[in-house]
């Protein structure tokens, strides 16, 4: 499978398809695409997937998208932001945030990764329905607002914002850390908790989730009627 993806806030993934090559993409993802790509709609791993699924902000159902004959699919971005591609194979395995998953080759496995701590879930908000993808094949993610890239040595920390994670390889380790100080939590703007991630591995973050650009505009948006 070739793939470029084109635009620049909102941006488009397009899929060129061999013939008998399949594509799988997320419920209501195609934007468009030739005529000769056959659909079909799956579980994706049965029950257990779909209710992982629903808890992690993703459709329940996905589509499969088989090509006869050689045939392209656009799926585009659904907020302004980005579109990334990665390739899980060889063990690569990436976690990646809730709403994120646009598309995979039908090889790629994904699942809900829960934390082995506590805190992380409960208080990180992301922290607990992160998603990971491994398996052989490409997987493309949809990231909020513009990305920015690190790549942690082993040791090497940085902290995040809640929200702000988009994805990190499955190597890399992350837990929450609260705010220092009552005033802090209080009157500093940033909340109670960060993220807290430990190398190795790459770190994608976003600066514009979909949490904040919400926070931002719902005072200008009328709760009521007029009389």
């Amino acid at each position: 499978m070739n793939y470029e993806i084109k635009g620049e806030s909102l941006p488009v993934l397009y899929c060129h398809l061999e013939s008998g090559e399949k594509l799988l993409v997320e419920g209501g993802g195609m934007s468009w695409m030739t005529p000769n790509l056959s659909m079909e709609t799956t579980s994706d791993g049965g029950f257990g997937k779909m209710v992982g699924r629903m808890f992690s902000g993703e459709k329940m159902f996905r589509n499969v998208y088989t090509a006869n004959g050689n045939g392209m699919i656009a799926i585009a971005s659904s907020f302004p932001g980005s579109i990334m591609a990665f390739d899980v194979s060889g063990g690569n395995d990436i976690v990646f945030q809730k709403h994120a998953y646009l598309a995979s080759d039908v090889t790629v496995e994904t699942a809900v990764s829960f934390s082995k701590k506590v805190g992380a879930g409960f208080f990180g908000g992301e922290g607990f329905v992160l998603q990971k993808a491994s398996g052989r094949g490409m997987v493309f993610l949809e990231i909020d607002g513009s990305a920015a890239e690190y790549d942690l040595q082993p040791g090497q920390q940085i902290v995040v914002s809640t929200g702000n994670l988009a994805a990190m390889s499955a190597t890399c380790k992350y837990d929450i850390q609260s705010v220092k100080g009552v005033k802090n939590k209080l009157l500093g703007g940033e909340g109670f908790f960060n993220t807290v991630i430990t190398g190795p591995g790459k770190v994608i973050l976003q600066s514009m989730p979909i949490s904040a650009v919400a926070g931002a505009i719902s005072p200008y948006i009328a709760t009521g009627s007029s009389n």
